[in-house]
């Protein structure tokens, strides 16, 4: 009988929507306190009859926390739209009355110094409930809704008992921006008689839509990184608690059912215990019995992964804990039709709610067994033939200092570097050197970090297959299979401070190499100075002595006035360093008066966005010249760009994506007028296309076909051929303007795509080509791996009287590959400097 009639409200028809009250989501049998504003008698509204907003539902848990004495509330951080994240804390008031204590208690789990001596048995089990990282999959954060009401007034021996045997910390809106994006979209395009016709306006958000966040990011791949402040925030309350369990709430296709995890086990990182895919598993056993008792379709085991450790789902599981992704066909507005019938948004929503209560309801009943889990977890000793992990030096304190926060954001253990270092070629200094040991209870979190793996037991990922953080920084990093003795440990790590050496009113000069030194630049520029680079290198005095300076140094013009008080503040904010210069004369090599010192001019970009554009791709460019580079970004839509007059902007910025609509006769006019168009991975493909440049694009691999397969093989021999992410090492020309602020002679490049450039036959303009062996890290296939063997990576040339910079791959991706950032922003400063790399064979 339950069945059919949780198949009746799957199919529940428009005239009956509104007759939904709490009781179709509630458990039955239970009481509940009617001291405590159910969520229509606080918002006018009941659960799933329209899309709450965030604001709508902190300002429920906070009228609920006045009636209840079961929860804490806390805001953890603040978006990028000054939006608050809350967290509540909801258990006993005995056990909040004690809550330090308690947590300071659980955390001894971590330590096996003193672990042994921890009774779990009678230790609370620490349960995150985290709802809606993608803000357009709102049954989640809905469902919060019915949760946090649950927890404070549901009533008996149950809840009494549930209360006292855990701490359960409740993140109901994990991306407000977005989320309040989406909900007010449906709810603007909702009819009073409901429409589940999918192409109708309200299932078709506008571009870039509300799964991200201001900056257009994914924020479930940052929980490992946490490039984000609303990433940032919500780990410090994560590794503050290190929960036992952690849900991940999303939505997928309205055309699927529910899925929780384990995902497909033959993706599940190496390093994850398979004790933990145990526990998946017998978790799972809860969350079908619940949804069967509702009359709900699963399935489990088939589709996603647990591999990368960015993830909401995946990083506990690297950390001691269960993460848990539960997906729900999305109705992705109020009624929509689907394979299965008319999906309606309540049921979403109870899904979701069902899920909860399951993953509490385990969660209690395998107390012992998960405390037990986590303890066991962080005694194991590392048994891997590496010891340590030491890294630091190159040219760029800034990627070193960011790599180390980075670990000391995911309490990894980092010290100092106690005596120099040659391991392999590479030699390290105590003076910016740091070792990572594998004598550490966060060991596996470690190997993860360093390692270059590239084998694997399956050929197709759902996210990206290697992330090593030193490749990431572009930081030199050696192993060491003996232990390496260690210097101070490093509880916090300062932003390495720039100086002035010197003064002058003649001229300053600064190096390209730093992170900000773009940064620094544009401030120069946007308040007047003069600046001019350096095409070849020179030798200047420095206190005293010779000091080598490269490609790329940048002068500041004095005109006789000293701005070195200005450039202190500079050089603080930026880690810049600024030498003063007293006469053009130098040591040896060009002078500062030489025609190869050129002009700098200031940047004014534009990028093309809207339908068809990658908004993650355009996203990450957004947040670097934003909040890391303090450069003014316009962005238009395509249609405006096909109107309006381009003559004003430096740059025309094109990322990944498809621009079909885009008038090709608009963007040859930009060039003819000396215009520079930065074009990454699909764009450069559009270019070549459109025959605007000389770039050829190799054809795409594919499967040969040969001897029989069966139908079912499909999917996965043609995922395989899919380049998710993995890191690829390219030859870097250091005398080319995109290659500026580089050193070495190799760097890692993060490819995330099969975009393969044709060798041009020029030797001068591709500054950047992938070697013969290219693959340092990650999954590629063999076909595609030939593909990308020493073809360029960048290839810079002149149009018209423009340039085109097409670049392969993203060199920007997720806002923590530092280490390519500047050959971005290269593209932007240094554009003019492309001329010298004329060809016979590129056009007039």
């Amino acid at each position: 009988m339950k069945i059919k009639i949780a198949l009746f409200l799957l199919l529940i028809p428009s005239i009956v929507f509104s007759q939904i009250g709490l009781d179709y989501y509630l458990p039955k049998n239970v009481t509940y306190n009617n001291k405590i504003p159910t969520p229509k008698s606080f918002l006018g509204y009941e659960v799933g009859e329209q899309h709450a907003s965030p604001y709508e539902i902190y300002a429920y848990y906070r009228e609920v926390a006045k009636y209840s004495d079961r929860i804490k509330l806390e805001t953890y951080a603040r978006s990028f739209e000054n939006r608050e994240l809350m967290l509540a804390t909801v258990s006993s008031p005995k056990n909040l009355a004690n809550i330090d204590q308690i947590r300071a208690e659980h955390l001894k789990l971590s330590n096996s110094d003193v672990s042994k001596s921890l009774k779990p048995e009678q230790m609370p089990i620490v349960v995150w409930m985290g709802y809606s990282v993608h803000g357009n999959e709102a049954s989640g954060l809905n469902s919060s809704l019915l949760t946090i009401y649950y927890l404070a007034a549901a009533q008996g021996a149950e809840i009494d008992a549930l209360l006292n045997e855990s701490i359960i910390l409740v993140d109901p809106s994990i991306n407000p921006d977005g989320a309040t994006r989406f909900s007010t979209w449906v709810n603007q395009n909702k009819s009073q008689s409901l429409v589940s016709d999918a192409n109708s306006r309200e299932f078709k958000e506008t571009w870039p839509g509300g799964r991200t966040n201001h900056y257009w990011f994914d924020m479930n791949r940052d929980w490992l990184y946490q490039q984000l402040p609303e990433s940032k925030g919500r780990l410090v309350k994560y590794y503050d608690w290190l929960p036992n369990v952690l849900t991940d709430h999303h939505e997928m296709g309205s055309n699927s059912t529910f899925f929780f995890q384990p995902g497909i086990p033959a993706r599940t990182h190496p390093m994850t215990p398979v004790k933990n895919i145990e526990l998946t598993s017998k978790i799972g056993q809860f969350h079908a019995a619940g949804l069967d008792s509702i009359g709900s379709y699963y399935y489990t085991k088939e589709n996603y992964d647990d591999f990368y450790y960015g993830k909401g789902s995946t990083l506990p599981d690297v950390n001691g804990a269960i993460g848990i992704l539960f997906e729900q066909a999305s109705s992705r507005g109020h009624l929509q039709e689907s394979v299965n019938g008319i999906l309606s948004f309540p049921f979403t929503v109870r899904n979701q709610f069902s899920a909860t209560l399951s993953t509490l309801k385990a969660s209690k009943s395998m107390r012992n067994e998960l405390l037990t889990y986590m303890r066991d977890f962080y005694a194991e000793k590392s048994t891997d033939e590496v010891k340590a992990f030491v890294f630091g030096g190159g040219n760029d304190p800034v990627r070193t200092w960011e790599m180390v926060n980075v670990m000391l954001r995911n309490k990894v253990e980092v010290y100092k570097l106690s005596k120099n270092e040659i391991l392999g070629n590479t030699q390290f200094s105590t003076s910016d050197s740091y070792v990572v040991p594998m004598s550490q209870p966060k060991h596996r979190l470690v190997k993860s970090l360093f390692e270059k793996r590239t084998t694997f037991a399956d050929s197709a990922f759902y996210d990206i297959s290697a992330w090593t953080l030193p490749l990431c920084m572009n930081v030199p990093f050696a192993e060491s299979k003996t232990a390496v003795s260690l210097g101070q440990k490093l509880s916090e790590f300062n932003f390495p401070l720039g100086k002035v050496v010197g003064n002058s009113t003649y001229s300053y000069l600064f190096e390209w190499d730093g992170y900000f030194a773009a940064r620094t630049a544009y401030e120069l520029l946007n308040k007047g100075y003069k600046l001019k680079y350096a095409t070849e290198p020179f030798e200047a005095l420095i206190d005293g002595k010779n000091k080598a300076f490269s490609y790329g140094t940048i002068q500041i013009l004095c005109d006789g006035n000293d701005p070195r008080e200005y450039l202190e503040e500079l050089a603080k904010r930026d880690g810049t360093v600024f030498y003063g210069q007293k006469t053009g004369l130098t040591q040896s090599g060009i002078n500062l008066g030489s025609e190869k010192f050129r002009r700098m001019e200031k940047p004014q970009a534009l990028m093309i966005v809207g339908d068809g554009v990658d908004y993650n791709d355009a996203g990450e460019v957004w947040h670097l010249l934003d909040q890391r580079v303090s450069i003014p970004l316009s962005h238009l839509d395509i249609a405006s760009v096909n109107r309006t007059d381009l003559t004003k902007y430096t740059h025309i910025i094109m990322n990944q994506g498809r621009y079909v609509d885009l008038s090709e006769e608009k963007i040859k006019g930009f060039l003819a007028k000396g215009g520079t168009v930065v074009a990454l991975g699909d764009a450069a493909s559009w270019l070549s296309q459109k025959k605007i440049g000389t770039v050829g694009i190799k054809p795409e691999a594919s499967n040969d076909g040969k001897g029989k397969r069966p139908f079912v093989a499909k999917s996965g021999f043609d995922g395989a051929l899919v380049t998710s992410g993995a890191i690829l090492e390219a030859k870097l020309d250091p005398s080319h303007p995109l290659c500026y602020g580089y050193k070495q002679t190799t760097l890692p490049i993060f490819k995330v795509n099969n975009v393969t450039f044709e060798e041009t036959g020029n030797p001068y303009n591709t500054p950047l080509v992938f070697t013969d062996k290219p693959l340092l890290a990650g999954y590629v296939h063999p076909k595609n791996l030939d593909r990308f063997k020493n073809s360029p990576a960048i290839i810079a040339q002149t149009v018209g009287q423009g340039k085109v910079v097409n670049i392969s791959d993203n060199p920007n991706f997720r806002a923590f590959w530092y280490g390519t950032n500047k050959l971005f922003l290269n593209s932007l400063f240094f554009s003019s400097g492309i001329s010298a790399g004329r060809f016979e064979d590129e056009e007039d």
